[in-house]
C-alpha cells in the first residue's frame, strides 16, 4: 500500500504541472490585452506600458511561468485584473458555499443512485427497472441550467414551496444573522443554535443540490445497476443462496460490496465534474459560490482568476481521483499493482 499510494502521488504531481503549464500557455494565448483590462480602456499608453511592467508582462514567457510557478507554490495567485484585490482570500471565501452544495448533491446522487441501482438490478426487466433506467437517462442527458430553471417553474412559480435563488432569504440578515465560526454557513447555524437561518438555508439548497445531482445521480445507478448484474451471476453469490442466506443479506451485506469498485470510479468522476458542473448551478440560482466568481472572471477576461480556478478544479478532481483509488484499493487488493 504505501509503495501505491507513492506511485499515485507522484502521478498526480506530475498530471499537476502539466495542468499548470498548459493553463499558463493557453491564458497567455487569449486574445485580449491584461494590461488595458486592468487599467480600463481609457488609460494612456504611457500608464499602459507601466502596467505591463509591473505584472511583468514584457518579461519572456519563460521567465513569465517560473514566476508564475514559484508564486503559486507559496499560495500567492496574483490580483485580480478586475476587482485588484488578491485572487487567493477572494477564491477562499466563496469556496465555503460551493463545497456546501457539492457535499449535499453529492450525498443525493450517491445515497439515491446506488439505491435505486441494486432495485434495478433486483428487479431486473420489470416496470420498476425499466423506471429506474428511464430516469438515469434522463438525469445524464438533462443540461443543469434547463433542469434549475424547470425546477423554479414548477415548485417556486407553480407551487410556491421553495424558495428561488441564493443561499439564505434576505430577511434573515436582519433577523437571524448567521455568525461566522468555519465560514460553512449550516455548519454554523447548528454550532450557534440558529434553527431559524438552517431551516431557511436548508430550504434554498434543496433545488440548486438536486440540479446538480442529477447527471452523476444517474450514471451511479446505472453504473451500480451493471456491476450489481454482474455480481448476481458469480459463483460466491449462488452459493450463498444455496446456504439459504436471505436475499436482503445477500444483495446488500454480500453482492453489494464487491460491486461497488465500478461506482466508486464514478462517484470520483462525479465529485470532478460536480467542481465545474456547480458554476451553470450556481448562476441559475444564485449562489455566491466559486462558480459565480469564475463566470463573473470569464466576461472580464480576468485570466489570474481563470487560472485559480482551473487548477483548483484540478487538484479537486486529482484528489478525488486518489480517494476513489486509496478505496478500491482497500475493497480490492488487487487493484494496487
Amino acid at each position: 500500500m504505501p509503495l501505491f499510494i507513492a506511485k499515485r502521488l507522484l502521478a498526480a504531481g506530475a498530471v499537476m504541472l502539466t495542468i499548470t503549464c498548459l493553463t499558463f500557455v493557453l491564458a497567455r494565448m487569449v486574445p485580449s490585452n491584461p494590461a488595458v483590462v486592468y487599467a480600463g480602456p481609457k488609460a494612456t499608453s504611457e500608464t499602459l506600458d507601466q502596467i505591463r511592467t509591473q505584472l511583468g508582462l514584457d518579461d519572456p514567457l519563460p521567465v513569465q511561468f517560473i514566476d508564475f510557478l514559484g508564486r503559486i507554490i507559496t499560495g500567492d495567485f496574483g490580483n485580480s485584473l478586475a476587482t485588484k484585490q488578491p485572487v487567493l482570500p477572494d477564491l477562499l471565501s466563496r469556496l465555503p458555499a460551493t463545497l456546501e452544495l457539492i457535499a449535499a448533491a453529492m450525498f443525493i446522487a450517491t445515497v439515491l443512485g446506488v439505491a435505486l441501482g441494486v432495485l434495478a438490478a433486483r428487479r431486473q426487466s420489470g416496470v420498476l427497472d425499466g423506471a429506474i433506467r428511464f430516469l438515469s437517462i434522463g438525469g445524464v442527458s438533462m443540461p443543469a441550467f434547463w433542469l434549475g430553471l424547470l425546477l423554479q417553474v414548477v415548485f417556486v412559480g407553480r407551487l410556491g414551496i421553495l424558495p428561488a435563488t441564493g443561499q439564505f432569504s434576505t430577511t434573515m440578515a436582519y433577523s437571524n444573522p448567521v455568525d461566522p465560526i468555519t465560514h460553512f454557513a449550516l455548519i454554523d447555524c447548528v454550532l450557534t443554535g440558529n434553527w431559524a437561518a438552517l431551516q431557511d438555508g436548508l430550504a434554498h439548497l434543496i433545488l440548486p443540490a438536486v440540479t446538480l445531482a442529477a447527471y452523476p445521480l444517474g450514471l451511479i445507478a446505472r453504473m451500480t445497476r451493471a456491476s450489481m448484474l454482474e455480481a448476481l451471476d458469480q459463483d460466491y453469490t449462488l452459493t450463498a443462496r444455496a446456504y439459504g442466506l436471505s436475499p436482503r443479506s445477500i444483495v446488500w451485506k454480500l453482492t453489494l460490496k464487491n460491486a461497488l469498485s465500478s461506482p466508486l470510479t464514478v462517484i470520483g468522476l462525479s465529485i470532478a465534474y460536480m467542481l465545474t458542473g456547480t458554476f451553470f448551478v450556481e448562476v441559475v440560482f444564485n449562489w455566491p459560490g466559486i462558480g459565480q466568481y469564475a463566470t463573473q472572471a470569464m466576461l472580464a477576461v480576468d485570466y489570474p482568476v481563470i487560472m485559480a480556478v482551473t487548477l483548483l478544479g484540478a487538484a479537486g478532481y486529482l484528489i478525488s481521483n486518489l480517494v476513489v483509488d486509496l478505496l478500491q484499493a482497500e475493497i480490492d487488493p488487487r487493484t494496487r499493482s
